[in-house]
């Protein structure tokens, strides 16, 4: 008995769900389409097919992938990527692409005060999969001891001999340029998570500015909020559920 050719387009989707990473991104619906020479009605009852089956998913924006977990970070304590991921069971590994003692950004700068820095840019991996890029800028004369090895293997946070009070995270949305693209292995343009965190010493002094790149299927950040009060009229009212 002939097969219904979405069904056929299903298959072949399974098969290449089923041996590919987590999170890798598929064609577009217009390529498959080409691909398979069929309507983008028919491409998209097969990947509804698939996702049915929870081997695929998709988020609007970005397109369709390979089902996976995303990572969820809390935002209500100062942590390192590495933690979070390994906070969900999974492995993490880091590897840095780029080190060097050059001048900064003007905003980098800024924050910094100063006109040196150390700046260290890497791929952090979860599982083995790309899951963030990571830019870190550092006053030089704090990261003057500081080798490649040093910080692909260990955190800043741990590798400052200084006494950190806290940071301030900002979290916006981005589409992924090429450069970052090819690392995250994600398609040019894709949404990302874009964060930037100002890290203080103890006297509130900011000591590290760095930029994280998530692609936007692969994490979530979650803030658990306290109970708020009760609210008060002008009357002077309390009002209550």
């Amino acid at each position: 008995m002939r097969r219904i050719r979405y069904q056929e387009i299903a298959d072949e989707l399974r098969e290449r769900a089923r041996s590919s990473p987590p999170g890798t991104v598929l064609q577009s619906e217009a390529e498959m389409s080409a691909e398979f020479a069929a309507s983008r009605v028919t491409v998209r009852r097969a990947l509804e097919l698939v996702r049915d089956d929870g081997l695929i998913a998709a988020r609007q924006g970005f397109g369709w992938f390979v089902a996976t977990e995303p990572v969820r970070q809390s935002l209500t304590s100062l942590g390192t990527i590495e933690s979070q991921v390994e906070g969900v069971g999974k492995i993490s590994e880091r590897k840095v692409s780029e080190f060097a003692f050059e001048q900064p950004p003007a905003r980098v700068r800024k924050l910094l005060q100063t006109d040196q820095v150390l700046r260290v840019k890497r791929v952090n991996l979860a599982d083995g999969e790309p899951f963030a890029v990571v830019t870190v800028w550092c006053p030089a004369d704090l990261g003057a001891s500081l080798s490649r090895t040093d910080v692909e293997q260990r955190p800043f946070y741990e590798l400052l001999d200084i006494e950190l009070r806290g940071a301030t995270q900002t979290i916006g949305a981005d589409s992924a340029e090429p450069a970052d693209a090819k690392l995250l292995g994600i398609q040019v343009g894709s949404p990302l998570l874009r964060c930037q965190r100002v890290t203080t010493n103890r006297k509130g002094e900011p000591v590290l500015v760095s930029e994280h790149l998530f692609p936007a299927h692969r994490t979530e950040f979650v803030v658990d909020l306290p109970q708020a009060e009760p609210s008060m009229t002008p009357s002077g009212l309390r009002l209550v559920d």
